[in-house]
């Protein structure tokens, strides 16, 4: 709206009603006729508009898998893609642990886990570890879970039944592969939710960590040096953003500049998100620039005017 682009949105199947909700305030504000168009379709019907050359620019929000197929389809267009994540959070032995564990408890289920840059894997410095684990799982053992309209309710349902059905087979897949079940991960009787769940003991080739869960569940593991951290976050074919716990101005340095990843946060957890800020992430986890200046940056063409003075 800023710069004058016409806009073209197909929102996800599962949730096409905000997207109308929001067609009609612009409508009703005196945006023209045409400059937003809401397509409620379904996946396969919405092949037509990546191929088009009438539109000159792809921006997609959603897994990765979809976001690169999409990429190769979209010719000479403009792409920019927000995917995936499984994102990492960094506790250090000189952080308060126990905010570290109240903001995990956040970030980990706010949306009961479905965000991209929810928490999802925690390695806490082993000297720290117990006491983390010790503050954590109270926390989120008294996560309320129901209807998100109640404003009681902490966790809600997962979008659909089957991706309920899918997060609970994870969990189990990483129990019967040695993994403890510190709390929670239990499928409700209606099949819409996942009981809180973190785990421990887990294995970096287990899907809980290096898939995208997108649900309310974390893994809590402990690491021996900084340096080791690092590598344990950044040992994930996404990237999206990253949270690290430390008071040491060396170790921010050191993380911003070793972390694989769009987006380093300190002393707060990766699900942290402000619109102004330019937002996005390497590897799998995309391509490109959200946020206000960046996005109208994404969506324009430079051009050049020279002017040779007279002669």
């Amino acid at each position: 709206m800023a710069v004058g682009c016409p806009v073209v949105l197909k929102p996800a199947p599962q949730t096409p009603i905000t997207a109308l909700m929001l067609a009609r305030v612009i409508q009703d504000a005196g945006w023209p006729a045409g400059a937003l168009n809401v397509l409620p379709l379904a996946n396969e019907d919405a092949a037509a508009l990546v191929a088009d050359d009438r539109l000159e620019m792809l921006s997609f929000t959603g897994s990765a898998n979809v976001g690169w197929a999409l990429k190769e389809k979209s010719g000479k267009k403009r792409v920019v893609l927000e995917l995936g994540g499984n994102a990492a959070v960094i506790v250090h032995s000189d952080a308060d642990v126990n905010d570290a564990a109240t903001r995990c408890a956040f970030g980990g289920f706010t949306y009961a886990g479905q965000s991209c840059i929810s928490v999802q894997r925690i390695f806490v410095q082993k000297d720290s570890y117990r006491q983390f684990t010790d503050a954590l799982v109270p926390k989120v053992r008294a996560l309320k879970c129901g209807d998100p309209l109640d404003e009681t309710v902490d966790v809600g349902p997962l979008i659909r039944r089957s991706d309920a059905e899918r997060i609970e087979q994870w969990i189990s897949e990483a129990v019967n592969g040695g993994a403890k079940l510190l709390c929670g991960g239990k499928l409700s009787p209606d099949g819409r939710f996942i009981e809180p769940a973190v785990l421990t003991n887990t294995k970096p080739e287990q899907r809980v960590n290096c898939e995208e869960i997108f649900g309310p569940v974390v893994t809590v593991e402990p690491y021996e040096e900084f340096e080791d951290a690092l590598k344990l976050a950044n040992a994930s074919r996404y990237g999206l953003q990253a949270g690290v716990f430390t008071s040491s101005p060396e170790l921010i340095t050191r993380a911003f500049d070793d972390l694989e990843v769009g987006g380093v946060i300190v002393n707060d957890v990766p699900t942290f998100r402000h619109d102004a800020m330019p937002y996005g992430g390497v590897k799998d986890s995309g391509l490109g620039r959200e946020g206000v200046r960046y996005a109208i940056e994404e969506m324009t063409e430079m051009k050049l005017l020279v002017e040779q003075a007279s002669r």
